[in-house]
Formats: structure tokens, C-alpha cells, sequence
């Protein structure tokens, strides 16, 4: 394994544990290729909620419409990973002990040159690099998950994670190009799901010709919320010209009215009012622009709420200020973590502070709902730490053929 010398580690020591070592013992697995479309969401979720370490970047709604929105610039590569003895010609039809969500495309597509599409990450210069030619295997939907695990009972990850090693250590399906780097991205530290990939990637390194680099990818800003604690005592943790700070940007707000944070009984509805508010924050760098990646930004935000639900994992909440809407934010919400996905803000607002007081009060509604965790994701932006996040970093796992 090839450590990347000019980042920090992976994992910081106390979460990192050995790579090395022998082939694991346990059930003798194989990984297949089996379509996404072939396999029934209640299949895929079961096995997700085996997975103490997935999130709802895991489940099949947001794989749903991940593919619905950009199957176009990418090719299916979906595993799922099953018992040996069923893997002959009835193995496309065995239960899987595994589901593993992958896909292999350009670094940047040719045919989204233009737009640049590519995998978004936090320190660009701090990473690896691969030719933007490069044709990769990446996690499945990963462009747009900031979490990515396996699906698979903890127990079984070494099993699994060996089993795709060797599944991509073979040649390439009949028709296909062979890959030049294996570019797993979006793993938590301490997930034995990349544990386990750098164990088996790792075996395979010398006799495969393979360069093995494991190397810290991004940081999830995340702050922890002490059970019974209420909002004003939260503050009170914080650190006191930033409590000074909010208090006086939300004192200033509720001077202009009332302060509501309002969620959306019918998401899909008020969408339309939720681009328009992130439109006229973000302009031609927003996600929603007149343009085709524009147009599958939309696809997949309308695809996520369809297949959520309106009353599931993700909501949609517009902030008004007496009676004005002047924020709007998408967030998950899975019953432990509420995860501040996206938001859009009237730039006309600014005086009212429309982004410190959303994200106020969704503290405060998570403190209610007895949360434990606000998860800012992706990205080391200033704002983030003013509220006690503290960074969970993320480790990426590259594999690269010798000849690239």
C-alpha cells in the first residue's frame, strides 16, 4: 500500500486498524454483477439496515433517483455478493449476503466535458490524481452522496470486501473496457467496509500490478448534541462570540416578525419555490441552472422526494420571517441525525441573517425531536465550526493499474 505522503492520514491512528494480514476466514463469497433495475427495494433496504454504518445515501430511494437523473453519463456496475455454491448459473437469482452499489465511468465523461460533471471533493490539490480519461469504478451514485458504505452485516464485510477485490480483479465483462483506477470515495473512518477494501485490495497490490493509495478524501463537519439539553443551553456550549453572535442575528430577526421554520407537507409541490430560493442565492454556480446538467439537478431532487415520500427520510422546510419566506433547506432525517443537505436563500434578506437563523432553528427542532447528531456533510466551510461541529473525516481508497 502506498500511503499518500503529502496529506494527513486516512483515519486518525486511534480509528485506523490493521490492513495487512491473510485472506479472511468465514463464508466463501463471490460478487456478481447483477443490475440495479433487477434488484427489489425491499431487498436493497434490508440489507442496508443491516449496516449500522449506511445512511440515507445508502437506501434504494436515493439510488432510485440518482439513476434517474444521470444513468445517462454513467454505466451500471451494481454487485451483489453471494454464497459461492449459488453463484453458478442460478446466481443471479440467489439472496445476497451483499449488495454493493458501484459504477464505472470517465473522471470527467466526454460527453460532460462541457459542464464538467465530475466527483466534487473538498482539498482537489491535496489528492492523488488520475487522468480526467481515466475510465474508473466509483461507488454508485457517489457524485452526489456524501456518505458510502456496502450493504452488508458488519460480520461479513471482510468476506465481501474480498469477493469484490477479486471480482475486479478479473477481466472485464464481455463488451467492456477494462478499468484503470478503482476510486472509492465518501468512506467513513472506522466503517469496516474500508477497512476491509484496503485489506483486500491491499493482498492483490503486488502479484495484480496494482499502486494501492488510502488517503483522506473530506471531512463531515458534525456537532453532538447532549442528551436532555435544551437550545439556550446548547448555546451556551458554544464558543461566546459566536453565541453573541447568533443570539444577535437571531434577536435582529425576530425584530422584523415572527420566526417559523415550516416543513413542507407536500414536497413535491413546493419544489418549484425551493430552486427558485437556492436559484437567486447561487445564480450560474447554484445546481439548478437552464442548462442539461441543470436539468438533471432537477430530475434528481423531484425523483428523491418521489421516492422518499413525504413523510420520509427527506424534508423540506422553508424559514419566513413575519410571513416572508426568505430560506429554504433540504435536510435527512433518520431518526438519530438530521443532515443539512441544501438550502437556498433570498439575497434580498441578508439583513435578516436568513441562513444562521434556518439553521438555528434546525437545531432547535432536532433538540425537540430528541436528536443526537446535526451532520453539515461535505466540506470544512467556516460557518460550520461557529456552531461546535466537529470534523469526521473521510477516507478515499484508490486502486490504479501500474500502467496509468
Amino acid at each position: 500500500m502506498t500511503p499518500s505522503a503529502t496529506i494527513e492520514p486516512a483515519c486518525p491512528p486511534e480509528q485506523r486498524r490493521r490492513v495487512e494480514g491473510e485472506r479472511p476466514i468465514g463464508r466463501a463469497l463471490v460478487a456478481v454483477r447483477r443490475p440495479f433495475d433487477a434488484i427489489p427495494r425491499a431487498t436493497w433496504d434490508a440489507l442496508a439496515d443491516r449496516n449500522p454504518w449506511a445512511t440515507p445515501f445508502s437506501r434504494w430511494a436515493f439510488h432510485r433517483a440518482w439513476w434517474d437523473a444521470y444513468g445517462t453519463v454513467a454505466h451500471d456496475e451494481t454487485l451483489v455478493v453471494v454464497d459461492a455454491g449459488t453463484a453458478g448459473g442460478e446466481g443471479n437469482a440467489a439472496q445476497p449476503a451483499a449488495i454493493v452499489p458501484l459504477m464505472h465511468r470517465h473522471e470527467v465523461e466526454p460527453s460532460d466535458e462541457l459542464t464538467r460533471t465530475k466527483l466534487r471533493h473538498g482539498s482537489e490539490t491535496n489528492l492523488t490524481p488520475v487522468p480526467a480519461t481515466a475510465t474508473a469504478v466509483f461507488m454508485g451514485a457517489s457524485y452526489h452522496a456524501d456518505y458510502a458504505t456496502f450493504l452488508a452485516d458488519p460480520s461479513d464485510m471482510p468476506a465481501v470486501t474480498d469477493a469484490v477485490a477479486e471480482h475486479l480483479a478479473g477481466p472485464p465483462a464481455p463488451g467492456e473496457v477494462p478499468w484503470d483506477v478503482v476510486d472509492l470515495r465518501r468512506l467513513r473512518c472506522g466503517d469496516p467496509n474500508a477497512d476491509g477494501l484496503a485489506a483486500a485490495f491491499g493482498r492483490r497490490e503486488i502479484s495484480c500490478g496494482w499502486t494501492l493509495n488510502v488517503e483522506r478524501e473530506d471531512v463531515c463537519p458534525v456537532l453532538t448534541l447532549p442528551e436532555g439539553i435544551d437550545f439556550e443551553e446548547y448555546l451556551e456550549t458554544l464558543e461566546k462570540k459566536h453565541r453573541h453572535e447568533i443570539r444577535r442575528k437571531i434577536r435582529r430577526a425576530a425584530a422584523a416578525g415572527q420566526i417559523e421554520l415550516v416543513e413542507s407537507s407536500d414536497p413535491l409541490s413546493e419544489l418549484p419555490a425551493f430552486i427558485e430560493l437556492h436559484q437567486k442565492k447561487w445564480g450560474a454556480d447554484g445546481l439548478f441552472p437552464p442548462t442539461p446538467g441543470g436539468e438533471r439537478s432537477r430530475t434528481f431532487v423531484r425523483r428523491m422526494f418521489e421516492e422518499f415520500g413525504s413523510h420520509g427520510m427527506l424534508r423540506l422546510s422553508f424559514l419566513s420571517v413575519g410571513g416572508r419566506r426568505v430560506a429554504a433547506g433540504v435536510h435527512f432525517d433518520d431518526g438519530h441525525t438530521v443532515a443539512y443537505y441544501n438550502a437556498g436563500i433570498d439575497p434580498d434578506a441578508k439583513d435578516l441573517s436568513p441562513g444562521v437563523v434556518m439553521i438555528a432553528w434546525l437545531i432547535r427542532r432536532a433538540i425537540e425531536l430528541g436528536r443526537r447528531r446535526v451532520d453539515f456533510l461535505r466540506g470544512n466551510e467556516p460557518y460550520k465550526y461557529e456552531w461546535g461541529a466537529v470534523d469526521e473525516p473521510l477516507q478515499r481508497v484508490l486502486v490504479r493499474r501500474t500502467a496509468i
